[in-house]
């Protein structure tokens, strides 16, 4: 289900590994076709129709493939792949499981999910990925509340998480700021977007830069109806430097993800990528968020569901330039320090390193 070109598969994993001597190949289906793209192969098994496509058929062509590969290990990262993953290890292969999402606490928020289905279905992917769990070589979590998860069906779990490769993004300290924030990534009830729009109408004057694609036309259509929209700018899906360029022109990055489960705990790549680009976040006043970001001053908190609150905060930031372009400051210096994929990347290459030595 990913895109071959995904920022933690494509550019920091297949990437980093690649850079440490390993043969890397990757699987997608997307139909765009074979290439070998920064030494790494690309294998396309073909665009899949639907989600029933995807699920029913497209793992079986990626059994397939992995097979002829011959790699000595093989590394998922799609749900749907768990069964083509045990069938690897009953093969006697070295599988990774790579779990970006608490899937179980995800699929309760899932839009294209009738509401009477979500709790019985979460409940049966939870029993079958921790049963598959412990059948691997070895677990990559996103997030530290995930790993916690797995700790205890397998003796080889790590966090990768998802900071931003530094060289990625410049600080854009002297960029020329339009009057504007932006959200850039996947658009959804749950992740804000209605109460971002609704906060537009009320910070007249200030622009919403939008980057990416809404997960139902429905929801597309109820933002357009919703008041604010006449201040946001939509901008369609961006790649890396579209994302870059929005960044740079931005005062502030909004990560306004409503508090569901499968939020409070978790890691928003977005919000380090807007700390990488040197803006203030205006985010979600999760507990666990400002636990992880305690110390660096680079974020105003707001309820996420509280629209009056998103745009004071983007009020505050617009007209206090300076104080933004200092929070931005202090957050692209943790990202230096911290919050970079030097440090994760380490973790991933010590696993692989155990894994072959075994």
């Amino acid at each position: 289900m990913h895109p071959r070109y995904d920022t933690r598969i494509f550019v920091k994993e297949c990437g980093s590994l690649a850079d440490q001597g390993y043969d890397v190949h990757l699987v997608v289906a997307d139909g765009i076709g074979d290439e070998i793209k920064n030494g790494i192969k690309i294998h396309d098994i073909g665009k899949q129709t639907g989600r029933i496509g995807r699920i029913l058929f497209a793992p079986k062509k990626v059994y397939k493939m992995a097979l002829s590969i011959k790699a000595d290990i093989y590394h998922f990262h799609d749900p749907e792949l768990l069964r083509i993953g045990k069938k690897l290890v009953r093969k006697g292969f070295k599988v990774v499981y790579d779990v970006h999402e608490d899937v179980p606490r995800q699929i309760l928020n899932k839009a294209y999910i009738p509401s009477v289905f979500r709790k019985k279905l979460s409940s049966i992917v939870e029993q079958y990925e921790n049963s598959s769990a412990s059948k691997f070589s070895g677990i990559v979590t996103a997030t530290p509340f995930i790993k916690d998860r797995f700790m205890r069906l397998n003796a080889n779990v790590i966090t990768a998480q998802n900071f931003p490769i530094l060289a990625e993004f410049n600080s854009n300290e002297h960029s020329e700021k339009e009057n504007a924030v932006c959200y850039i990534g996947s658009i959804s009830k749950v992740r804000g977007i209605l109460n971002m729009v609704g906060a537009m109408h009320k910070s007249r004057g200030t622009k919403l830069l939008l980057g990416g694609r809404f997960e139902t036309m429905e929801l597309r259509e109820s933002a357009l109806t919703t008041k604010g929209w006449d201040n946001v700018v939509e901008l369609g899906f961006l790649n890396r430097d579209e994302v870059s360029s929005t960044l740079a022109k931005s005062i502030a990055g909004l990560v306004v993800l409503e508090p569901t489960i499968s939020y409070l705990d978790s890691i928003p790549v977005k919000m380090f990528e807007y700390m990488a680009a040197g803006i203030p976040i205006i985010a979600s006043d999760f507990s666990y968020w400002r636990t992880l970001l305690s110390g660096v001053n680079c974020a105003l908190f707001v309820d996420p569901l509280n629209q009056g609150e998103i745009s004071l905060a983007i009020k505050k930031l617009a007209e206090n330039k300076e104080m933004a372009s200092e929070m931005g400051k202090v957050g692209r210096k943790a990202i230096e320090e911290v919050f970079n994929w030097n440090r994760e990347k380490e973790k991933l290459n010590n696993l692989y390193a155990i894994l072959l030595h075994e």
